[in-house]
């Protein structure tokens, strides 16, 4: 005999199943599917952006297109991204910008340490078709992967297990990093870097593995990082970009009409993430201000700047580690300012 509590999980069973089998038949049903492995937990505004796109591309395809996303790093993590897009392995990929560095050392412009002065210094530079967008994308494309969009993400942000004000209070400690760049920077201050996964920090932390840490204000939201560290610092010394990469094989199997569609709601899902980015960058600080016991440290204008004297040798340094390219883009940085 079954009781109501039977019968109400069987019938949340079978909701869920239906739910399942009707996303498999939509994928069916339709002419292309395209896979996408995203970092970030659903919560996170780039996942979210990806929501939208995926919104946008099967309503205007009219379920020609079907577009699958496996957030949280479910498929490849971050470092993983570049090579899994470019071989085909998943049709679309997000990942930091950084995360092409080791081929394209140029990409890590945005990671030098105060590089782009200001808000307005930043939406010129990633602006589609800016002269900086068409060197990286452009270099990005000969790995095998097209570049569809960027996605905004914010400010750099420090995180940490004590306060730090200054760049010297990292002295001696183990900062995650997501970046090479930023990893010179952390030794340039006289503390030992660890490139980690974005989706493997929180166990660092919670492990002691490292003490503290550099990611987004969104990040220390999404993951869930006031619960491990106890201090936020709010620098903005870098400037955090994802881009959205396809297939470049696939990208070239869409008909005409579905690469219109797909490069359309690209755009579209760009403009509206870098648009709200600074109110999702204020409301992230106001959340760990307010609802957790995470310390949120702003800087006064004397201590910012003692961060951008300290890290005034990086430019340089990403010169002479990115050659030609990187001269091109620094260049075309400087005609914007």
């Amino acid at each position: 005999m079954k009781t109501r509590t039977t019968t109400r999980l069987l019938a949340a069973a079978g909701l869920a199943i239906g739910v399942s089998l009707a996303g498999v038949a939509a994928s069916w049903a339709a002419d292309v599917t395209l896979k996408v492995t995203a970092q970030l937990p659903a919560s996170h505004p780039t996942t979210s952006n990806l929501m939208e796109f995926k919104k946008i591309v099967e309503e205007k395809s009219g379920g020609e297109i079907a577009v699958e996303i496996y957030d949280s790093a479910q498929l490849y993590k971050d470092s993983e991204v570049p090579q899994a897009v470019s071989s085909g392995a998943v049709d679309m990929g997000t990942a930091s910008l950084t995360r092409f560095a080791g081929t394209i050392p140029a990409v890590d412009f945005f990671y030098v340490p105060f590089s782009l002065p200001s808000l307005e210094a930043v939406e010129k530079a990633t602006a589609p078709g800016s002269e900086i967008r068409n060197l990286l994308d452009g270099a990005i494309a000969e790995t095998g992967a097209k570049v569809l969009w960027w996605q905004a993400v914010g400010g750099a942000v420090v995180m940490s297990n004590k306060p730090v004000h200054m760049p010297e209070d990292l002295k001696g400690m183990k900062v995650r990093v997501f970046g090479k760049t930023l990893g010179n920077f952390v030794e340039l201050l006289g503390g030992a870097p660890a490139l980690i996964s974005g989706s493997e920090q929180f166990l660092a932390y919670q492990r002691g593995t490292v003490d503290a840490g550099m990611s987004s204000a969104a990040g220390v939201t999404s993951r869930k990082i006031y619960e491990v560290l106890d201090h936020l610092t709010v620098t903005n010394h870098a400037d955090v970009e994802f881009v959205v990469l396809i297939n470049q094989g696939v990208w070239d199997g869409l008909s005409d009409a579905h690469k219109a569609i797909v490069d359309e709601a690209g755009k579209h899902v760009e403009k509206n993430l870098r648009d709200d980015v600074n109110r999702k960058e204020i409301e992230a600080i106001d959340f760990v201000k307010n609802q957790t016991k995470m310390e949120v440290i702003t800087l006064d204008d004397d201590q910012l700047a003692a961060w951008k004297e300290a890290s005034a040798p990086m430019i340089e340094q990403y010169i002479e580690s990115s050659g030609d390219l990187g001269r091109k883009v620094v260049e075309a940085a400087k005609a914007l300012q």
